[in-house]
């Protein structure tokens, strides 16, 4: 059974990308419009192998959805990575302490997704 993957970005394109790029490599792909709704499905789906959030979103950004994982326990057990455009040296500190995984800044190239999904979904 393929891993599952939660794509929590607002931008349609970007997440239509990302999943072309992640169900080609084998990933069963899920897809939340922003952080509110990142949090909903991670809670609904309790066998998400990793997380790909956006920082810049509606309703709820992704350094708060990360700490409300952190509140709910979610973190450590499941691999969150900041895939943004933000490159703040403060940003990417509060996202590691509150248990991000990695930080990537977009555009990345496909083989390096692809690299870090099988890294981190190898280790759970």
């Amino acid at each position: 059974m393929a891993s599952k993957i939660l794509i929590v970005e607002d931008s349609a394109i970007v997440r239509q990308q990302l999943t072309w790029v992640l169900m080609q490599a084998g990933y069963e792909v899920l897809e939340a419009v922003d952080g509110q709704d990142g949090v909903d499905r991670i809670v609904a789906t309790p066998d998400l192998a990793m997380v790909f959030c956006d920082v810049t979103m509606p309703r709820m950004n992704g350094i708060d959805l990360l700490a409300k994982l952190a509140e709910k326990k979610i973190i450590p057990r499941l691999a969150v990575v900041m895939l943004t455009t933000e490159g703040h040296p403060e940003l990417l500190e509060k996202a590691k302490a509150l248990g991000a995984r990695a930080w990537m800044v977009k555009p990345v190239r496909e083989e390096i997704i692809v690299a870090t999904v099988r890294k981190l979904t190898a280790a759970a």
